[in-house]
């Protein structure tokens, strides 16, 4: 075919653009403002870098592959890249294997009557001389057939219900006929390129699929380059449309980038503000439309309630599509008569005049939009909002969005300045039925109704509409983790709105991504607690974690098991040294060493506020610690808890940490040091740090840290020094051994002794331990107040002198723990008389030992008696079913 001749044919064009069926595509192909969108179905994304579909298909065909399928959503450019794509061959840019082009709408063969291939092409293309029809059935491996609108073709493919035909000269049926050059009966070895909308029909074709994803945000922004010509303009209207409506699916689709920049336009031509909300955007496109229409407001306000009608038929038909004769039965044939409208807002499939023609929306979101104003407008409904709803319930996507829009005045203006005010009785019904089911759903736990109730708040633009729905009583610190675009900006509105939230929840953000997380930024500013746990994080989403840190009030941020690694927490750390957060859990989150030096920086700017910091289960090891001791000795540094269990941290770090906590600026108050390797010759350097004057330690555990026997003459040589300010020890899972443990209650007869919470769970403790600690706490010397020696094997004879001192008004235990201490009924006499006697016992931990049914009745007895006594953990003991409901008459019991 003459490559000129096609040239020429496309552009003579006489189709029009319209406000919402898009650009006329051969006429964004002339002007130069052609924006490749997004194609996949290769390797990767091959339309991020602009890439022609001419140049896709270039990469794709081979001997193997004849025929490709380019699936795309209404709107998402097909038509427009198939036109481009075949002006790009006529010029020689691309694909020239290919000596012939023949471009189809497949949604035009659906003629009757029978043609031949022959006929087929030369009524494409005229003049179309033999010389080159010969060329075409000789080599057909230099022929591409380009089809559209696959989706709308009324025909089967399925070659069962055809007889395929070989003769480019034999008269058959277009379906026929289409079938036979797709199966590849007919003209054996030609290509095929294929636009549709998702259809059954593809399960037909065998070759190659390509998804067109419409446009990115890169796409977007050039697309917004070319419609204005003013650059900076250009720039204020792609950042309007990122921010208030890119987040869409339907954000991508370069027909709605057409309605938008061609609303925008007539916006800022008129010097009025851009829209906030999809609501306002087709508000704005609707009032074009009837504005261009010059009708009064009587006939206008008839039209609009028409093609409600028309609109709630196609909401409920699967099709969306109205014939001729649906229409009369609707009462609308007058709206056959203003072709200009119908164009505007509809799509013709078929002669005007026939009555095979079908009429459907050009946007569903156009169609809802109708449907909701048609509700509001009609003074004489009798259907109130819960009807309305229930009627459309899973066939609508935005009618809840337009009609919370709509009840926003400002919102609603253009459409009521045209067709005259809304029916005031109806806009009550919903607003009432909106803060009804609103309230209720958000003081139940559902993620994802919350979040429907946060998108219709944002679509409202109603500060008090969401402070009337966001009451008190509303549950709104569940996890908000998962998710989408459309609900960080829905959620940050939200938050916005009600100045404040003592908890943002987004645990198990596992897709948050940078534009979700720069969205939220107020709101994460203008919260107390930011939870992030569990969530995967890229560097630009902590680079904006980081800029709401500073900017905002948050005093506590968790991003524990987030693996965030070095790079993103220095990242995170410009925001640490100057904002208001005071605690900061990056627990488990990838780190090594290298952080360190950056998160020293952070402590010791004289701008930060950090006072609590846990990095346990990261692998820092000794020069981690080490360059964190330096922040400790800065003044600057206000750290005052550091947790660092199973931080690979052993003994060589611990003469640095001593000397940081001597230095007479730590102000360090708790130290978790569990599950390293400290050893005795660790612990001697802390005990010096124990007994020197500018120690500030209150609370220290050393949990599973090696320690032995070894170390407990330094630790009691602490708690005897007068400059010793510990009050809590955790000595736990060490093999401190009898001798040890003595030791150690030497060091608490001393009067002054501050200690008040002490743990030696599975230290070997004896029955002569137990005895010593009887004795202790009867001497009126000891400040305990919380002991915990569980798991250590002394039976029912080692507990004895415990009894007796929990009975003695000297004691002054409050919380005692002695799990797994192979206790049996034997002791129920004792246990139960030291309980009966006891002024100052509140918790007791009895779990995990050998008590029967035979001491329960006895035992709840006491517990429920004893006004002191708050709660007993009898869990995992020996007792059947039988005495449970016993226990249950307790709810100081827990079993």
């Amino acid at each position: 075919m003459d490559k000129e001749a096609l040239l020429d044919d496309l552009m003579s064009n006489k189709g029009t653009s319209s406000l919402l069926s898009g650009q006329l595509a051969i006429k964004v192909v002339i002007d130069n403002q052609y924006i490749p969108p997004l194609i996949t179905g290769a390797e990767e994304d091959i339309g991020t870098s602009f890439t022609s579909l001419g140049h896709v298909v270039d990469s794709v065909l081979s001997n193997q592959i004849k025929t490709i399928a380019l699936v795309g959503s209404a709107g998402s450019g097909k038509t427009t890249a198939l036109e481009k794509f075949t002006v790009d061959w006529a010029k020689g840019d691309h694909c020239q294997k290919f000596s012939h082009v023949f471009l189809y709408d497949l949604k035009d063969l659906s003629c009757d009557g029978q043609y031949s291939l022959k006929t087929l092409i030369q009524q494409n293309r005229h003049p179309f001389d033999p010389e080159s029809m010969a060329l075409v059935l000789q080599r057909p491996e230099n022929v591409m057939f380009v089809f559209d609108t696959l989706d709308l073709y009324k025909h089967p493919l399925d070659c069962s219900v055809h007889t395929l035909c070989s003769d480019p000269s034999m008269p058959i049926t277009i379906s026929t006929l289409v079938a036979s050059l797709l199966h590849g009966s007919l003209l054996k070895g030609a290509t095929f390129l294929v636009a549709t909308r998702p259809t059954d029909s593809l399960k037909f074709l065998e070759g190659f699929k390509l998804e067109l994803l419409g446009f990115s945000k890169p796409q977007r922004e050039a697309y917004f380059g070319k419609f204005f010509p003013d650059p900076h303009v250009a720039n204020i209207a792609w950042q309007n449309m990122e921010r208030t409506l890119g987040f869409y699916d339907f954000g991508s689709s370069p027909r709605f980038c057409w309605t938008v920049c061609s609303v925008y336009k007539n916006q800022l031509d008129a010097g009025e503000r851009l829209p906030e909300t999809i609501t306002e955007i087709c508000v704005n496109a609707m009032a074009q439309i009837v504005a261009s229409l010059a009708l009064d407001e009587v006939r206008a306000r008839e039209v609009v309630l028409a093609l409600g009608r028309l609109a709630a038929h196609c909401c409920i038909d699967p099709q969306s599509t109205c014939c001729k004769d649906r229409i009369a039965t609707l009462g609308l044939k007058r709206l056959l008569n203003a072709p200009v409208l119908v164009h505007s807002l509809l799509r013709v499939d078929g002669d005007m005049e026939s009555d095979q023609c079908i009429l459907s929306f050009h946007s569903q979101l156009m169609q809802e939009l109708l449907l909701a104003v048609s509700f509001l407008l009609d003074k004489t409904i009798a259907k109130d909002a819960t009807e309305l709803l229930n009627t459309h319930e899973g066939h609508v996507r935005y009618l809840h969005l337009y009609l919370a829009g709509l009840l926003n005045p400002s919102q609603r203006r253009p459409l009521e300045s045209l067709l005259g005010a809304f029916n005031d009785e109806q806009l009550t019904d919903f607003k009432c039925w909106l803060e009804a089911s609103s309230q209720k759903t958000v003081e139940g736990y559902h993620k994802e109704k919350h979040l429907t109730v946060f998108r219709l708040l944002h679509q409202s633009q109603n500060n008090v509409l969401v402070k009337e729905v966001i009451t008190p009583s509303a549950r709104i610190g569940i996890s908000y983790g998962g998710l989408g675009l459309v609900d960080c900006v829905a959620l940050n509105y939200v938050v916005k709105c009600l100045g404040g939230m003592e908890c943002l929840n987004l645990y198990l953000a596992n897709n948050l991504t940078e534009e979700g997380t720069d969205a939220l930024i107020p709101a994460m500013g203008l919260s107390q607690k930011i939870t992030l746990s569990n969530s995967s994080l890229s560097a630009a989403s902590v680079a904006h974690i980081a800029k709401a840190l500073r900017e905002g009030i948050t005093e506590e941020l968790d991003l524990s098991n987030t693996q965030l690694g070095d790079a993103n927490l220095k990242v995170l750390c410009s925001g640490l040294r100057a904002c208001k957060l005071h605690t900061l859990n990056i627990l488990a989150s990838g780190l090594t060493e290298a952080c360190c030096g950056d998160l020293s920086l952070a402590l010791t700017s004289s701008t930060s506020q950090l006072s609590v910091l846990d990095l346990m289960f990261n692998k820092l090891g000794d020069q981690g610690l080490v360059q964190l001791c330096q922040a400790l000795e800065n003044p600057f540094c206000k750290l005052q808890e550091l947790k660092l269990r199973s931080c690979q941290v052993t003994a060589q770090s611990m003469e640095a940490l001593s000397t940081a906590l001597c230095c007479g600026q730590s102000q360090l108050r708790i130290l978790d040091l569990t599950g390293n390797t400290i050893g005795d010759i660790g612990a001697e350097h802390l005990c010096q740090a124990l007994q020197h004057p500018h120690c500030n330690l209150q609370r220290l555990t050393l949990f599973d840290t090696e320690l032995t026997g070894r170390c407990c003459p330094r630790l009691a040589q602490a708690l005897r020094s007068d400059h010793c300010s510990l009050v809590e020890l955790d000595l736990s899972v060490n093999e401190l051994g009898p001798e040890g443990a003595l030791q150690l209650c030497k060091a608490l007869r001393k009067p002054g002794c501050p200690l008040e919470k002490l743990s030696l769970t599975r230290c070997e403790l004896t029955q002569v331990v137990f005895t010593e600690f009887g004795l202790l706490l009867t001497s009126g010397g000891s400040q305990l107040k919380s002991l915990s020696l569980a798991l250590n094997d002394v039976g029912d004879e080692g507990m004895k002198s415990l009894w007796k001192a929990i009975a003695d008004p000297c004691c002054l235990l409050e919380e005692l723990s002695i799990e797994m201490t192979q206790l049996t009924d034997g002791s129920a006499g004792d246990l139960c008389a030291s309980l009966r006697a006891s002024r100052s016992l509140k918790s007791l931990d009895l779990s995990n030992n050998m008590l029967s049914d035979a001491s329960i009745t006895a035992l709840v007895q006491v517990v429920q008696d004893s006004p002191f006594l708050q709660e007993v953990n009898l869990k995992y003991n020996d007792f059947s079913e039988d005495v449970f409901e016993i226990m249950d008459q307790c709810g100081k019991i827990n079993y």
